[in-house]
Order: C-alpha cells, then sequence, then structure tokens
C-alpha cells in the first residue's frame, strides 16, 4: 500500500513538472498573442505585463492600413505563402511517397545506394546548394514565378527517409495479397501503401509546413516584383524601417497572424506525428 501511494506520488510530481516545462515553452506564444491584442499605451508599460488588461483590435486595423499604402495588399502575401507552402507540402508528400515505395518493397537496381545518397545528403546544409539552384532557375526562365519558389524544394531528403523507414515496416505478405487479387503495382501504392504512410507523412507534412511558411529566401531571391513576396517579406518590411517603434503593435499583429497556421496545422498532425515517435525504432 505504501508502495502504491509512492509510485502515485512519483507520477504526480513527474506530471507536475512536465505541465511546468509546457508552460514555460507556451509563455511566448501566449506573450506574442497578449501582444498583439495590447493598446499603445500597455506595449511601453515598465515594468511590461504578460497579460493584456484591455484588449483591442487597432493592431490588425493598423496592420491593414499600413500595408494598404504600399502597391501590394497585406493579404497578397498571405495568398502568395499560402499557395508556395501548399504546394511544397502536397508535392513534396506525393514524390517523396513515391519514392519511397520501390526504395523499401522493390528489389530494384542499386536500391542501398541510392538510400545511402539520401541519407548522405542530410549531412549538407542547404546554403551549399543556393547558388546551383539560383543559376538553374535564373537559366530555365522561371523567375518571379510561383514554380521557382516551389520546384527547388519538392525533393526532401527528410520526408523520403521517413517514408522509406515507415514502409519497410509494412508486411509483405499484405503486398503480395493484392498483387495475387489482381492490383497493379499502382492500386497497391494508392489503396495499401499510402494509407500506412500516413503517420510518417504527418510529421513531414508538419516540418515541411514549418519551414516553407516561415523561410523567406525564396522570395527574397527568385523574385523581384513585389506581388510576388511571400509573408515572412512583409513581416520583415513592417518591422524595419522608419517609424519602427510606433509599429510595435502592428508587428506583433502580424507574426500572430502568421503563426496561427502553424498552430492549425500543428493541432492537426499531432496524434499521428506522436505515432511515428512511437514506432521509429521498430523494425519491419
Amino acid at each position: 500500500m505504501v508502495k502504491g501511494m509512492r509510485m502515485d506520488w512519483g507520477r504526480m510530481l513527474f506530471y507536475l513538472l512536465l505541465t511546468a516545462f509546457a508552460l514555460l515553452m507556451l509563455a511566448p506564444l501566449v506573450y506574442l498573442a497578449s501582444s498583439a491584442f495590447k493598446p499603445t499605451a500597455e506595449l511601453f508599460l515598465f515594468p511590461p505585463r504578460f497579460f493584456v488588461m484591455n484588449p483591442t483590435t487597432k493592431n490588425f486595423y493598423q496592420l491593414l492600413l499600413v500595408t494598404g499604402t504600399s502597391f501590394v495588399p497585406f493579404t497578397r502575401y498571405i495568398f502568395n505563402s499560402l499557395i508556395v507552402t501548399t504546394a511544397i507540402v502536397a508535392g513534396g508528400i506525393f514524390i517523396s511517397s513515391l519514392a519511397a515505395y520501390p526504395l523499401a518493397k522493390h528489389k530494384m537496381p542499386f536500391r542501398s545506394a541510392i538510400f545511402n545518397m539520401i541519407v548522405f545528403s542530410l549531412m549538407f546544409s542547404p546554403m551549399v546548394l543556393q547558388i546551383p539552384q539560383y543559376l538553374v532557375i535564373s537559366r530555365i526562365g522561371l523567375m518571379n514565378t510561383y514554380f521557382a519558389q516551389i520546384i527547388p524544394y519538392l525533393a526532401a531528403p527528410v520526408g523520403m527517409f521517413l517514408m522509406v523507414q515507415f514502409a519497410r515496416q509494412i508486411p509483405e505478405a499484405l503486398l503480395e495479397a493484392a498483387r495475387i487479387d489482381g492490383a497493379n503495382e499502382w492500386k497497391v501504392f494508392w489503396v495499401l501503401v499510402l494509407p500506412m504512410l500516413q503517420p510518417a507523412i504527418a510529421t513531414f507534412a508538419l516540418f515541411s509546413f514549418i519551414q516553407a511558411w516561415n523561410d523567406p529566401y525564396p522570395a527574397m531571391v527568385y523574385s523581384t516584383h513585389e506581388d510576388m513576396k511571400s509573408l515572412p517579406i512583409a513581416i520583415q518590411t513592417i518591422s524595419g524601417g522608419a517609424g519602427v517603434v510606433a509599429r510595435v503593435g502592428t508587428f506583433a499583429a502580424a507574426s500572430f497572424l502568421m503563426i496561427i497556421p502553424t498552430i492549425l496545422v500543428f493541432i492537426i498532425t499531432q496524434r499521428m506525428v506522436l505515432q511515428t515517435m512511437a514506432h521509429s525504432g521498430l523494425k519491419g
């Protein structure tokens, strides 16, 4: 009985510790959300207040007002980011899953060498590829297009690695039974393999979305037209230049709007992401 009570106290202490760490990690997000609704008087209080006392939507109105006076409206930046990010995530999932299936389940030539090259490519920094990518995009005439911001990021070694590891756990007997029933390889992939890759797909979608949504580099390098710029570029414009002190609330509102899609994607995919973490050590 005493032993059971000690275990309960230990578990309770463990949960309290985890809760404290979770609240600590959530604190910056809560403070950002609070700052987005703070009036100007509360933004410059000393000592600063963590929570807003008199919430207002004036910062969001000023955000639209500031960007509305420019050549491109703020909604255009949001639209560009949504188009590019959605295409990168969807295209990356499609290409990575298609590549993972033969690498994991087909006895194709040089299969191990190809997979080792994919793993080896994870060691290189993306900065190494920026100059060759720019030269290729420029010479084939894709500058100032959505394709320039999408195509270089479709081949994702992380996604291929995750999906190959998950595809290896699919029983061979299940695939053979489908082939015996008359299913071709394309149907086996869509009906059997792809649904079983959902945890890996969700994990890759989350990572890919966060990277594409927050990366200002593609729009900064591959676009010279303002109407092709993305949301991170707009936030950098708001946070810099003249009147930066007066735009603290506007910057907080823009940053808050930018993190909302990331939070929604995480909430949608968190269960499958946890499944990926739980099964990452299993062997097929």
